[in-house]
């Protein structure tokens, strides 16, 4: 691995307090073992979907990673934990499909791994840690959190009940008065600058970018606005038209939407979820409006919530998930580059179940246009 692959995350200072580094890594892990501990045998076993992951493969997965990072420093040479871990649970190793028929740990025996690479990290974090070890420790966390919100997704797709409680108090729009918010022309910094603490690779670095005017809405595109759209003669005369987003469902004269295992009327308020990216253009394209792009929706995202309405969601964006200027990658060599082939969109935002310690505007998610599964919506511009 060369060098500049390797140095950069030296720069992502200042790192929190070991104490708060502490208080993350339980919190997170607390929420994975809580819903690994409260499944039956029967619901270790889900379909076999891109989609998805078995959720013993998982579980192993982001306890391995953490232990390859913090513990091992990333190199197969130094042995792990538990046997035949590198083979089982190192995604860029093993096949998606191979990890429904490959036989893995008992669920004990996972739980007793996972407890012993955090009590070693909890140890570390009693003394005195470097740059290098606190951005690993981050890298851990966040990994995990990325994960039990996955496992959210999980729930949500099989119809299982939720999880762990969300990570927001709101469930709905506060204001229901739409407006548009415009931007003069301006120039904005994208990415994220050195000295800014913890950031992923993808954001590397900060630059310029001379951004248009644009008016932005103030609130996400609702189920009503959708179900307008969805109902119109244009979208029901289509030779492709748009179906009812995957959890909704008509029960004689009412329209209900599916949370986890929970059936309930349909609010017209709420934003519209489980929207990919392609039904989210199809609907701009139906309205005369557009996707706002990724810095345009930063833009909006930095500013404060008193004149805009979050959506409690992973909001699509125009723009195509590619390197900014100058990108390198990490030493996680496959958490963006992968993913730079041009078949993946930008999401900004947050769902119920992310946590608050990634909650930041210059955040990038990215997912496939045809993804809905994960907590996702949409707001729009003029054009």
């Amino acid at each position: 691995m060369s060098e500049s692959l390797t140095d950069d995350y030296l720069l992502y200072s200042p790192h929190p307090a070991a104490s708060t580094l502490a208080q993350w890594l339980e919190e997170s892990n607390q929420i994975t073992r809580q819903i690994l501990s409260n499944i039956s045998a029967a619901d270790h076993l889900v379909p076999q979907l891109n989609i998805l992951n078995p959720p013993l493969w998982e579980f192993g997965h982001l306890t391995w990673f953490h232990e390859f990072w913090v513990h091992r420093d990333g190199k197969v040479n130094k042995p792990s934990f538990m046997k035949d871990a590198d083979y089982l649970f190192n995604s860029s190793e093993m096949a998606h499909q191979d990890r429904w028929h490959t036989p893995m740990p008992s669920l004990d025996e996972l739980l007793a791994y996972n407890q012993s690479v955090v009590e070693r990290t909890q140890l570390l974090l009693r003394g005195s840690i470097d740059n290098k070890t606190a951005y690993f420790i981050q890298l851990a966390i966040f990994h995990q959190d990325m994960h039990n919100e996955a496992f959210a997704y999980m729930w949500q797709t099989l119809g299982r009940p939720i999880p762990f409680a969300p990570l927001s108090n709101s469930m709905g729009l506060e204001d229901n008065t739409q407006t548009w918010i415009h931007f003069p022309k301006s120039t904005i910094q994208a990415g994220s600058a050195p000295g800014s603490g913890f950031i992923f690779d993808n954001e590397k670095w900060a630059h310029s970018i001379d951004l248009p005017a644009f008016d932005i809405a103030s609130k996400p595109v609702t189920n009503a606005d959708y179900f307008e759209f969805l109902k119109s003669q244009a979208n029901r005369t289509s030779a492709k038209p748009v179906a009812p987003p995957s959890y909704w469902k008509k029960d004689g004269e009412i329209w209900l939407e599916r949370f986890f295992d929970q059936w309930l009327p349909l609010n017209p308020t709420s934003a519209v979820r489980h929207v990919n990216y392609l039904d989210a253009q199809r609907f701009c394209e139906h309205n005369q409006v557009r996707l706002p792009s990724e810095h345009e929706l930063s833009l909006l995202m930095s500013q404060k919530e008193m004149i805009w309405q979050p959506s409690n969601l992973w909001e699509w964006t125009s723009s195509t998930f590619a390197p900014f200027p100058g990108f390198t990658a990490d030493p996680y060599f496959d958490y963006s580059k992968p993913w730079f082939d041009g078949g993946y969109q930008v999401l900004k935002g947050w769902s119920l179940f992310t946590p608050d310690r990634l909650r930041r505007s210059a955040f990038r998610n990215f997912y496939q246009r045809n993804r809905s599964d994960h907590f996702c919506g949409f707001r729009t511009c003029l054009l």
